[in-house]
C-alpha cells in the first residue's frame, strides 16, 4: 500500500470517529521558544492541550517534522530520519485510554488488515488501566504486553525525575514483530531488547498529570490524548520491506542517486540513505521559509546539504547534483503538498547555490590551509592548536576531520584529534541546548494575563470607547497609573493595531477627562493587544472607561507604505519571475523594507523597471479590497501567503484589482492612488539567495527626490557643468585625480629606491646580521612591500623591517634573506610578537610578514624589541 493511500486512510479513519482534520503547520513554530524546528504532531495543539482553544476537542494530522537529534545515525538504521511524517490523533479532554487504545488497534488491524498476531504492546510499569484494556477488551495475550519503565513509556522522558513541568503522563506503545529471524534469536527477546525484530509503530500518550516544580505528578482536570505514528515506518510495514529507505516515499530518490553515481546500492547503502533523507529535510525546511545560514535553522539546514554534497563526493559525483532531486521530492509529495511543486525551481536553486559554495570551498580547501595553519609544526602545542583550528574549518566551512588531517599528514604537521573532539561535542551541547525544550513544555505568550482578548476595531475606525482591564508595570499588575508611570495598558477593545506581520504598531493616546496617556507602541500576545506608553496628564485605573484615539496621520502613512510592499511584490514577481516570495518585511510611517528570494544581482534596468511599475499601479487608482473568506478559498483564488504566519481557518485577504492578492491582517489603503510615489532607496544582498529592498513613499519620496536634486545641483555648481554634463565632467576629474596619483606612486617608488642603498650602508649589525629598519610617514603598505623586495636583492644575511604611521594607522613590513631563513629564522614568527606593541596582528611566510595596528606611537618601541629579540640567545 503505497504512502499516499496509507496517509489518507489514516485522516479518513479518524475523521468518521468525529475528529477535525488539521492540516499540517509549517516546520518553523510560530510563537513556540521550546523547539527550533515542529518536532511532533502536538506542537500546533497546545492551546487546545490548555484548555485555550475549544474550537474542536478531538483532531488529526499528518504533521511534517524535522529533528536532528539522530543525525549521526541517520542512513545507518533502517528507520531514524531527519524528515518525516508523523501520522497522529489527539483528544483535548475528551476521550482517553479505551478510546485511544480501541482507535489505534481497529486501524491496524481493521483498516489495514495487519494480522493481530503482529502486534506486541508496552505500557508504563505502573499503568494497570491501560494493561487491563489491552487484554481484557483488545484480547491482545500476556505474553505480547510489555511493561517499561520512566524512560521508554514515559512522555516526556524520564519527566517523574528530570522535568519539563507541565502536562505529561504514561504512554503505550504497539510494536510490528519482524520476525524471529530479524530479531537476537534469544528466548526472551520482546520490546526493549534494542535489536531489529520489533519495530515500534505507534506511540499512545496519556496525558494525565501536571507536574510541579517539587516533581509532584498532580492529576489534570481534564486528560488528553496525544499520539505519533511515522508515516514512513508504517509504509515499510504494509509495503513488506525491511528499511523505510525501500518505501515508495524514498526509492525514487535512491534510484536517482544510484543512475548518478553508478554506484552499487548494497556496497553503498549508508551514504546512499543519508543524502536520500537529507534532500528530503532540505526541501521541506526551504519550503517553510527556512534558507541555509550560518545559526539556528539556517544552520541546520546548511549542515544537511553539506553533509549531502559530502556523501555524493563519496560516491564519485563531484559537481553540483542535490539540486537535481529537487523535482523527485515535489512528485513523491505532491499529494499532500501540491504547492512544492510550484516552488520548485526557486527551491531547486537555493540548494545549488548553497552546493556551489561548499564545492568551491572543497576545491580551494588546499589554500585555505595553508592559510589557517601557517607556523604550525609537529610540536604538541601546535597540535592542540591544529585540532581547535581543524574544528572551525569543520563548522564554520563544512570541511571534514578527514580531510583536513590527510592534508595535515602531507605536510608534516601534528594534529591532536582529541582538542578536534572536545570542540565538536562542546557544539553539540551548544546545539542540543539550542534546540531542546527551554523550559517548561506548555509555554504560551498570554498564559497568566487571565483576560479572554482584546477585540480589535482597527480596520474601521480610529477612535473607540473602552473599559481598561489590566495595567502592567515592569511586568506586574497594578490598580493605577499616575503621571511619568510607564506601563502597558489591556483594554476590553481597541481600535490600536498591534505589531505583526512585520508592520509597526499603531501610536496616539487615551483619553479620560483631563487625563491623558501617550500610547507609543502597540504590541500583540496570543489574542491580548497590549499598549505601551507613559501617563503624561492626570492618572488611569482599572476598569475606567476611556476614549482611545489613533494618530491618524503616522496610521495612513503606515498603510501607504504597506499597500505599496504588495505592489512591490507583484512588481518584482512580474519584473523577476515567479520565485519572488516575500521572506520578511518591515513596514513604518517613515519607510518600508522588503525581503525576498533572487539568486542574481539586479541590474540598474531591472531596478528602474521596478520602481517604474509600481508607480504605473500608483497611477492606476486600483481598489484595494480586503475581504474575509475561509483559507482554503483564499488558496483556490492564488493568494499569496508569507511562509512564517500560521493562518486560522478564516483569513483576511488582501486584494489589488487583478495585480495582487495576499493573506495579510495589517492596514492598508482603499486605492493605490493614495500612495502618492514610490521611490526606492537601497537594494542589495542580505543572505545567500535572499534580497533587500528599501523604499519611500508620499511625502517621505518627496523628499528624498529633493535632497537627490540638491545634492547634483551643488555638484553641478563645484564642478561648474551643467546637470545633463555632470557625468562627462566627473569622469574627465576622475582621469585627472587618476593620472597625478600615477605620477605620485611613480615618485614615491623612486624615492624608496634613492633610499635604499642609504638604508643597507647604515646597516646595524646585531649578533653577525644586518638590521635595516626605517620608519617613514604616509606610506601605503604597496611601497613597504616594494622596499622591503628592492632591499632584499640587493644584500644577504639581513633581517629588513619598514614601518608607517599613515593616517593614524600603524604598518609593518618584514623580510628576511634567503641565507637567514635558511639558518631557521621566520618573519612571521617574530612579526607576531612585535605587532602587539603596535595593537594589532600580523603573519606571512617565513622570509616575509606583515601587520598592521592601531597605534602609530608605538612604531619605535616595536623596532626595539625586534632588536632585543635578535640580540636574545637563540636555544641550540
Amino acid at each position: 500500500m503505497k504512502a499516499d493511500i496509507l496517509r489518507q486512510k489514516f485522516l479518513d479513519f479518524f475523521k468518521s470517529k468525529k475528529h477535525k482534520v488539521v492540516e499540517s503547520d509549517s516546520l518553523v513554530p510560530k510563537d513556540d521558544p521550546t523547539v527550533l524546528f515542529t518536532p511532533a504532531g502536538m506542537n500546533q495543539f497546545k492551546k487546545h492541550f490548555l484548555g485555550q482553544s475549544t474550537d474542536f476537542t478531538a483532531a488529526a494530522t499528518a504533521q511534517r517534522c524535522l529533528r536532528t537529534d539522530d543525525l549521526d545515525k541517520v542512513g545507518k538504521t533502517s528507520g531514524h530520519h531527519t524528515f518525516f511524517e508523523m501520522l497522529g490523533n489527539f483528544s483535548f479532554g475528551g476521550y482517553f485510554k479505551k478510546e485511544a487504545i480501541t482507535y489505534a488497534w481497529e486501524f491496524l488491524t481493521e483498516g489495514l488488515k495487519i494480522p493481530e498476531d503482529k502486534f506486541w504492546v508496552s505500557v508504563y510499569k505502573d499503568d494497570d488501566e491501560s494493561y487491563k484494556i489491552w487484554q481484557e477488551i483488545i484480547k491482545v495475550p500476556a505474553r505480547r504486553i510489555v511493561r517499561l519503565g520512566d524512560k521508554e513509556n514515559f512522555w516526556p522522558s524520564q519527566a517523574k525525575e528530570n522535568g519539563p513541568n507541565g502536562p505529561c503522563g504514561p504512554c503505550s506503545e504497539i510494536f510490528f514483530d519482524s520476525g524471529e529471524r530479524q530479531g537476537c534469536g534469544k528466548p526472551d527477546c520482546a520490546p526493549g531488547c534494542g535489536c531489529a525484530r520489533f519495530v515500534e509503530v505507534w506511540n499512545l500518550v496519556f496525558t494525565q498529570f501536571n507536574r510541579k516544580p517539587d516533581k509532584a505528578l498532580v492529576p489534570l482536570p481534564k486528560r488528553n490524548i496525544d499520539t505519533g505514528m511515522g508515516l514512513e515506518r508504517l509504509a515499510a510495514v504494509m509495503q513488506g520491506v525491511k528499511s523505510n529507505f525501500e518505501t515508495d516515499l524514498f526509492l525514487p530518490i535512491i534510484a536517482e542517486i544510484v543512475s548518478a553515481s553508478g554506484a552499487q546500492l548494497n556496497k553503498n547503502k549508508e551514504l546512499i540513505y543519508a543524502v536520500a533523507d537529507h534532500i528530503r529535510a532540505a526541501v521541506f525546511a526551504i519550503y517553510d521559509g527556512v534558507l541555509p545560514a550560518n545559526e539556528s535553522r539556517g544552520y541546520v539546514v546548511r549542515k544537511l546539504i553539506r553533509k549531502a554534497t559530502l556523501y555524493l563526493r563519496a560516491l564519485g559525483i563531484k559537481q553540483e547534483f542535490l539540486y537535481k532531486l529537487v523535482p523527485v521530492v515535489a512528485e513523491i509529495m505532491k499529494a499532500p503538498y501540491p504547492d512544492l511543486s510550484l516552488r520548485r525551481e526557486n527551491i531547486s536553486e537555493i540548494i545549488l547555490a548553497e552546493e556551489k559554495n561548499f564545492i568551491s570551498t572543497l576545491n580551494l580547501k588546499d589554500g585555505l590551509f595553508k592559510e589557517k595553519f601557517s607556523g604550525l609544526s609537529k610540536e604538541n602545542q601546535d597540535a592542540q592548536k591544529a585540532g581547535v583550528i581543524a574544528f572551525q574549518l569543520h563548522d564554520t566551512y563544512g570541511i571534514p576531520f578527514e580531510l583536513t588531517k590527510e592534508w595535515l599528514d602531507k605536510n608534516f604537521i601534528k594534529i591532536s584529534q582529541s582538542a578536534f573532539d572536545k570542540e565538536l561535542e562542546s557544539q553539540k551541547t551548544r546545539s542540543k541546548l539550542q534546540s531542546a525544550m527551554k523550559g517548561d513544555v506548555f509555554v504560551l505568550k498570554d498564559e497568566g494575563l487571565k483576560v479572554k482578548g482584546t477585540q480589535f476595531l482597527g480596520y474601521k475606525n480610529y477612535s473607540a470607547k473602552a473599559k481598561i482591564l489590566k495595567i502592567l508595570k515592569d511586568d506586574e499588575e497594578i490598580r493605577k497609573a499616575a503621571k511619568g508611570d510607564e506601563v502597558k495598558i489591556i483594554l476590553d477593545k481597541t481600535p490600536f493595531y498591534p505589531e505583526s506581520g512585520g508592520q509597526a504598531g499603531d501610536a496616539g493616546e487615551f483619553a479620560r477627562a483631563k487625563s491623558i496617556f501617550d500610547v507609543l507602541d502597540t504590541k500583540k500576545t496570543g489574542k491580548v493587544i497590549l499598549h505601551i506608553g507613559k501617563v503624561k496628564a492626570g492618572s488611569f485605573a482599572k476598569n475606567s472607561l476611556i476614549e482611545a484615539k489613533v494618530n491618524i496621520g503616522r496610521r495612513l502613512a503606515i498603510a501607504r507604505n504597506h499597500t505599496a510592499t504588495h505592489l512591490l511584490q507583484a512588481a518584482l514577481r512580474k519584473i523577476l519571475g515567479g520565485h519572488v516570495q516575500q521572506q520578511g518585511s518591515l513596514v513604518e510611517d517613515t519607510r518600508l523594507r522588503f525581503d525576498f528570494t533572487h539568486f542574481k544581482d539586479i541590474n540598474k534596468d531591472e531596478l528602474n523597471r521596478v520602481e517604474e511599475t509600481v508607480n504605473d499601479y500608483i497611477m492606476h487608482n486600483y481598489p484595494v479590497e480586503k475581504k474575509e473568506l475561509s483559507l482554503v478559498q483564499a488558496k483556490k483564488q492564488g493568494a499569496l501567503a508569507f511562509f512564517a504566519e500560521k493562518y486560522e481557518a478564516q483569513v483576511r485577504m488582501v486584494s489589488i484589482g487583478a495585480l495582487s492578492k495576499e493573506l495579510c491582517a495589517g492596514t492598508h489603503l482603499d486605492f493605490t492612488g493614495q500612495i502618492g510615489i514610490f521611490k526606492i532607496c537601497q537594494e542589495g544582498s542580505i543572505a545567500s539567495g535572499v534580497r533587500r529592498i528599501e523604499a519611500v513613499t508620499a511625502n517621505a519620496a518627496y523628499r528624498a527626490i529633493k535632497q537627490d536634486e540638491n545634492i547634483l545641483q551643488e555638484i553641478s555648481g563645484s564642478l561648474n557643468a551643467a546637470k545633463d554634463n555632470l557625468a562627462a565632467a566627473i569622469q574627465d576629474k576622475l582621469s585627472m585625480i587618476k593620472a597625478l596619483e600615477k605620477e605620485l606612486n611613480a615618485q614615491k617608488t623612486e624615492s624608496i629606491s634613492g633610499l635604499v642603498a642609504g638604508l643597507i650602508q647604515n646597516a646595524r649589525q646585531v649578533n653577525g646580521m644586518k638590521i635595516i629598519a626605517k620608519t617613514m610617514d604616509n606610506l601605503e603598505m604597496d611601497f613597504l612591500r616594494t622596499g622591503v623586495d628592492l632591499i632584499k636583492q640587493k644584500t644577504d644575511n639581513a633581517v629588513i623591517v619598514l614601518a608607517s604611521n599613515l593616517h593614524g594607522r600603524a604598518l609593518l613590513v618584514m623580510g628576511l634573506t634567503a641565507d637567514l631563513c635558511a639558518k631557521g629564522m621566520d618573519a612571521s614568527k617574530l612579526i607576531i610578537d612585535i605587532a602587539k606593541l603596535i595593537g594589532g596582528s600580523g603573519g606571512g611566510r617565513k622570509d616575509f610578514a606583515q601587520a598592521g595596528g592601531t597605534k602609530p606611537e608605538n612604531l619605535q618601541a616595536a623596532l626595539d624589541r625586534l632588536i632585543d629579540t635578535i640580540k636574545a640567545p637563540r636555544p641550540s
